[in-house]
């Protein structure tokens, strides 16, 4: 009997591949996005300016921290922290390795030579992808505070346009960050007996939580991220007066 020996493709040249479909759209449109998105929050970051109108305080800055000392947006002050959960994300790590080092661009296409080496170098700071969490944690409580205080409007209980903005923002970051890796690792993922655990019972329910979110970690990471940048945009047009706020109740 003949023994069939399957061939094993070789390595690929730069960006080669035999694949039909139209594989560099993905990496095309979420490299465009992200970039678009960091633009814009460098923007507004810098500006410093029309971020609140009425009980609506733009998500970029918040919690709202001015001390006298400090001569430049507020902004600048905590942007840090919630940018850094984004980057250090997996899912994020994914498509910009993709979109911009091209390491490589996508499955069954030529990366290019000896650029990836791990969490290293310039990406060492991946590795505080964990310590992020926590802050990203304690921000999804100050953006849930924020969206309260959107039904506030001098001391009576209202509802405007943005108040439902707020509210889904809260609501959409939170989704993105209880979806997180390390935080499904952290809950429960770590176990390997749940009924030799302490408080098995109850980590493995909270484990299967975040696993749900975890199944469309990507999803809910582009629905805030757009949210979040539009979110700030409606407040900014309030503030300048572009736009009005139709009240609700």
């Amino acid at each position: 009997m003949t023994e069939i020996t399957p061939s094993v493709p070789g390595h690929r040249a730069f960006l080669e591949t035999s694949r039909r479909d139209f594989w560099w759209i993905g990496p095309l449109a979420s490299g465009l996005g992200f970039l678009v998105f960091v633009v814009y929050t460098t923007w507004v970051s810098l500006m410093g300016t029309h971020y609140q109108w009425g009980p609506y305080l733009s998500p970029f800055f918040s919690p709202l921290i001015q001390p006298k000392w400090w001569g430049f947006s507020p902004a600048i002050l905590i942007l840090w922290a919630p940018l850094g959960f984004r980057m250090t994300c997996y899912y994020y790590r994914k498509f910009y390795y993709r979109a911009f080092f091209l390491t490589p661009a996508g499955c069954a296409v030529g990366a290019r030579p000896q650029t990836y080496r791990g969490e290293r170098a310039l990406f060492v700071f991946q590795n505080l992808h964990r310590f992020f969490l926590y802050l990203a944690l304690i921000f999804v409580v100050i953006l849930t505070y924020d969206a309260i205080l959107a039904f506030n409007w001098n001391g009576k209980f209202g509802m405007g346009v943005g108040t439902i903005v707020m509210v889904l923002n809260a609501l959409f970051i939170a989704f993105f960050t209880f979806g997180c890796n390390s935080l499904r690792h952290l809950v429960g993922g770590n176990v390997d007996c749940y009924s030799c655990a302490k408080f098995g019972a109850q980590r493995h329910g909270l484990w299967r939580i975040v696993t749900r979110f975890n199944e469309h970690h990507q999803f809910w990471a582009w629905v805030s991220m757009i949210w979040v940048g539009l979110t700030d945009l409606y407040i900014r047009l309030l503030s300048m007066g572009v736009i009005a706020d139709l009240r609700i109740l």
